[in-house]
């Protein structure tokens, strides 16, 4: 797949379908993963407001048929989950036909993240849905922001993994590689894509989409320092014949052009006639950040 054959977001007159919750830094929609079912777009994303008593406070899961004009279908609240924060999470249909609703939250007083799964019939019954914890981290590692998808019986996570082994470096970021049979118990594989040193992305490399499975080819985020935590900028990343994922050299790194850049946690959405719809979290004049999507025609 060539740089120019590859669908990439476009900041030409993007549209935003989810406003920041507030003026300024920390208000912030997005965090989003969609996928598209029977012609309807279903998107979940994560609504956050600033600190002390912000950071992602809700879920919320909701459908378009246009893909852009989106109703409420639930919302789940972190407080429920014992969580002092949400981030990216992944709503799906099943397999079986049901649904399943992925958490990332973070433990009350600490660096570490979890994810949990939410089980329901129907997506508007997903916050009463069966709980599972799919996977809990530990000491040495926070886990959180997963990208899955389920092809021919196989699920796939691209998992954002942060080190929790040296205090004050916790913002550290990689992606690894996990499989599983029914996408609640997984086995993972290793690291498969790491910071650049002295690039862009030097300090993180978070995988947030998948553009290509053959060959694989992935959206991912990532910025230079720690000082630019949750100002994530986008590029690509293509897989070697290991599944190891490398920095495309060529291709352009993507950033808003306000505030803090941040261009961050893009999901693809492959649609009926060849075209890809984004959504992705940008950053606005006033430092809050919008969810916001665009088209790509191939």
């Amino acid at each position: 797949m060539e740089l120019l054959e590859t669908p990439l977001p476009t900041l030409d007159e993007p549209r935003v379908v989810v406003p920041a919750p507030g003026e300024g830094p920390g208000n912030w929609a997005g965090a989003a993963s969609a996928v598209l079912v029977d012609g309807v777009t279903y998107l979940a994303y994560r609504v956050r407001r600033p600190l002390p008593d912000g950071r992602g406070v809700a879920t919320v899961v909701v459908r378009a048929e246009d893909g852009i004009h989106f109703e409420p279908v639930c919302e789940v609240f972190r407080d429920d989950f014992g969580a002092e924060s949400f981030e990216r999470p992944v709503v799906l249909r099943r397999p079986d036909g049901g649904w399943r609703l992925y958490l990332s939250c973070a433990t009350p007083d600490s660096k570490h993240w979890w994810i949990e799964a939410l089980d329901a019939d129907r997506p508007e019954d997903l916050p009463e849905g069966t709980r599972t914890v799919v996977l809990p981290g530990d000491e040495q590692v926070a886990v959180k922001d997963p990208v899955i998808t389920v092809r021919d019986g196989l699920w796939e996570m691209w998992l954002c993994e942060h080190p929790l082994t040296e205090p004050g470096h916790e913002d550290r970021m990689t992606t690894s590689y996990l499989t599983s049979t029914d996408g609640l118990a997984w086995t993972r594989h290793g690291t498969v894509l790491e910071p650049t040193p002295g690039t862009w992305d030097a300090r993180g490399a978070r995988v947030t989409t998948v553009l290509s499975h053959d060959p694989l080819v992935v959206l991912y985020d990532g910025r230079p320092t720690a000082e630019d935590n949750w100002h994530e900028t986008t590029s690509i990343a293509r897989a070697d014949a290991t599944g190891v994922l490398h920095a495309d050299p060529d291709a352009p790194v993507l950033r808003s052009p306000d505030s803090d850049g941040a261009l961050r946690y893009a999901s693809a959405v492959p649609q009926p006639d060849g075209s890809t719809r984004f959504y992705f979290e940008l950053a606005r004049p006033d430092g809050a950040h919008d969810l916001v999507t665009t088209l790509t025609r191939s």
